[in-house]
């Protein structure tokens, strides 16, 4: 009798676990599938609270965000709910945003810009879904709210600081004036950063800041000459809008050798081998790169725009 309840438990297990996989991986089927015809164009993924009024400094400078962004050929992706996600839908217009939005027994609602539209996504499952508002961004931009913004800031920058994402320029954006993420970043800098648990580098990852235009330059900016990068085995290769000067070169190789793990950074002129020719049109960094020191790629690719015209 024992055996039979075991196994019959077991076997209970096991179904829960086999409907988890296939319910998870229909919700990033379906979800590659919608953002699939947009992948050529650049999109931010805005957070903050769904509790901010419509009359909300927040959700004022959230709505001119998404409207500057839009008006650079940006599309935006929120969580699809009120507050500071339908501000990102209300400014970037529906035609340029994208709803991933999850049930939840309370307080998330689809809002009523993105409610009839295409390009909204329903999960069941916070990972899945966070799965996307990483993969398909090119920037994430956090604007005040609670537990939710704190969570999807924090992985976003783990992400980054691990090596499990790519370099993507993370903006904390608050009201004119406001404390939300200024409280925040003195909290990094005297816990983390001061008992030693991050790296000074690290602060590197992201901005801090109360005007929705100086957020929107900080992601141009970091897209003037950068354009994206991969792993071709164990190198680093990063695309580029145009090449470095020998110049610019040299003085890479001298101020970020401590982040190699062998050889030099090298410019090339198409794809390296294994790299499947994409973007042939770009020219190439490539280095060996320790994937430990996050902040100083990240203040390596500053120096590459900034070198930019």
């Amino acid at each position: 009798m024992l055996v039979t309840l075991c196994r019959s438990a077991a076997d209970e297990a096991e179904r829960g676990d086999v409907k988890i996989l296939n319910t998870s991986l229909k919700e990033l089927r379906y979800a590659f599938k919608v953002f699939a015809p947009y992948s050529h164009i650049p999109k931010a993924s805005v957070f903050g609270s769904a509790r901010t009024p419509e009359q909300h400094p927040q959700y004022i400078q959230a709505k001119l965000f998404a409207e500057l962004i839009q008006k650079q050929g940006w599309m935006v992706i929120t969580g699809a709910g009120d507050g500071i996600m339908r501000a990102g839908h209300h400014g970037a217009t529906p035609e340029a945003s994208f709803g991933v939005a999850i049930s939840l027994p309370f307080e998330q609602k689809t809002n009523t810009i993105i409610a009839d539209d295409p390009k909204l996504i329903m999960f069941k499952y916070f990972f899945t879904r966070k799965v996307i508002f990483v993969k398909e961004a090119k920037a994430i931009v956090l604007f005040p709210g609670g537990f939710g913004t704190q969570d999807e800031g924090f992985e976003s920058l783990t992400l980054i600081q691990t090596g499990k994402s790519l370099p993507t320029p993370v903006v904390m954006c608050d009201e004119p004036g406001g404390s939300y993420w200024r409280t925040w970043e003195e909290y990094v800098k005297r816990e983390l950063l001061g008992k030693g648990m991050i790296d000074k580098a690290d602060l590197n990852l992201f901005l801090v800041t109360d005007n929705a235009q100086e957020a929107v330059d900080e992601i141009l900016r970091f897209y003037r000459r950068y354009h994206s990068s991969r792993y071709v085995f164990d190198t680093l290769v990063m695309r580029l809008n145009s090449p470095v000067s020998d110049e610019l070169l040299k003085e890479l190789n001298e101020s970020f050798g401590d982040i190699l793990t062998e050889g030099r950074i090298e410019q090339f002129d198409k794809p390296l081998e294994g790299e499947e020719d994409e973007y042939p049109d770009k020219s190439r960094l490539a280095f060996a790169f320790d994937r430990r020191n996050a902040g100083r790629l990240r203040m390596l690719i500053n120096l590459i725009n900034d070198d930019a015209s």
